[in-house]
């Protein structure tokens, strides 16, 4: 039986470092089970280079993967990575005379310059699927041309695909409503999260220095994870966390060295002056961060932009209590395991100061409701099989 070739394009590669995309291309490769389908993945140089990887191509999971050279442009460093990787993908798979190849795009950077590159897919008889991401224009770390381009070129990416695998039926509802006239043909499937519980206990060294240096104590703080940027709503949990009667810590794991929204915020609240306000900078080992998030008293969340939020996904399985931003991507995700707080005034103060005293035994069963969502419908066994069910039937070839 011929294979299905299956060209990934847009993830800085595997092994993975870090990022969503990335780790969900490892995941759909290290979980494979059908022997029919043979991955090819596009990988940057630089992110093989931490691997100590330099072979043009190198497996890795059982799937062939090819590095690409990409100069520091700026910017347009990620666009020029896309189309480089897709032309050599699209000349790889001329070359093995792959029948029917797919080539799945991940995020929507090259709209532009999609038209011709769809043409050449269509000319060797493959097909072009796209996975939208979240609203990358709405991202207030772009700057407005920026936006506008992401926005342009959503719309051009749309219009070409031949499919759009979203993460998030929010995403898909959005693509239908604001593209309908493309007639655009959609499919969901979900976004993963690790499962596997830490290893650590609390009587480790690496554990016992963390808590100690940071002056934080288990169960006592309310956590958050992520990039400090303003769409994030750190400015609202802030504020609000200073309002509130709790006498818990709020610690925040999260690199804000040279960042500017960090300094703004601190000239208008001093939250520096709050001692129950920790910015205790960033973790890396893996491990460590589990075992924090599930001995963290309750974990907030204020995305608003974007699908599937893996930080959601990991919060909602190893942290019992979760405060999050009412918007529909994390309703959708969360549905009725977790507590929701608005932008308006005072309403994450009010929760906080509602849940501060919750009984021990109400925290534990909001936890057993949340990781049961999370393993029930966000598993990456039940990912990567829909996503083989969808490569191999071609159910849109």
């Amino acid at each position: 039986m011929e294979k299905q070739h299956v060209y990934i394009i847009g993830s800085k590669g595997i092994p993975a470092k870090y990022g969503g995309f990335e780790t969900f291309v490892e995941k759909l490769t290290e979980n494979q089970k059908s022997e029919n389908i043979k991955y090819h993945i596009a990988c940057m140089e630089e992110n093989s280079a931490k691997s100590n990887i330099t072979d043009k191509h190198f497996e890795h999971n059982g799937a062939d993967c090819f590095n690409i050279a990409v100069p520091s442009i700026g910017p347009a460093k990620a666009i020029y990575y896309d189309i480089k990787s897709l032309n050599y993908a699209i000349q790889l798979a001329t070359q093995n005379k792959d029948k029917n190849p797919i080539f799945y795009v991940l995020a929507c950077r090259i709209g532009p310059f999609i038209s011709q590159l769809k043409k050449k897919v269509a000319n060797i008889g493959g097909k072009l699927f796209v996975n939208p991401d979240g609203h990358e224009w709405l991202r207030e770390k772009w700057s407005y041309p920026v936006r506008k381009y992401w926005k342009y070129s959503e719309m051009l990416m749309v219009k070409d695909s031949d499919l759009l695998v979203c993460d998030s039926t929010n995403i898909e509802g959005y693509i239908h409503n604001e593209y309908g006239k493309f007639a655009p043909k959609t499919k969901y499937i979900s976004y993963g999260t690790d499962m596997q519980s830490t290893t650590l206990k609390s009587d480790n060294n690496i554990v016992k220095e963390w808590y100690s240096s940071k002056k934080v104590k288990e169960n006592e703080y309310y956590l958050v994870v992520g990039r400090f940027v303003p769409e994030n709503n750190y400015e609202i949990m802030i504020k609000e966390f200073m309002k509130s009667k709790t006498k818990k810590s709020f610690v925040l794991i999260t690199n804000v060295e040279q960042n500017k929204f960090y300094e703004k915020l601190e000239n208008e609240t001093n939250f520096s002056q709050d001692s129950r306000i920790k910015f205790v900078g960033t973790v890396y080992n893996q491990d460590l961060l589990k075992y924090i998030r599930q001995n963290a008293f309750a974990y907030f969340h204020g995305h608003e932009v974007g699908g599937t939020n893996p930080s959601l996904l990991e919060s909602l399985y190893y942290t019992n209590l979760n405060l999050l931003l009412d918007v529909k991507f994390n309703k959708e995700v969360a549905e009725n395991s977790a507590f929701y707080w608005g932008k308006i005034q005072n309403s994450l103060s009010e929760l906080i100061n509602k849940i501060d005293s919750i009984d021990e035994s109400d925290r534990q069963m909001m936890g057993e409701k949340s990781s049961n969502r999370v393993k029930e419908n966000y598993n990456w066994n039940k990912i990567v099989g829909e996503y083989e069910i969808l490569f191999n039937e071609g159910e849109y070839i």
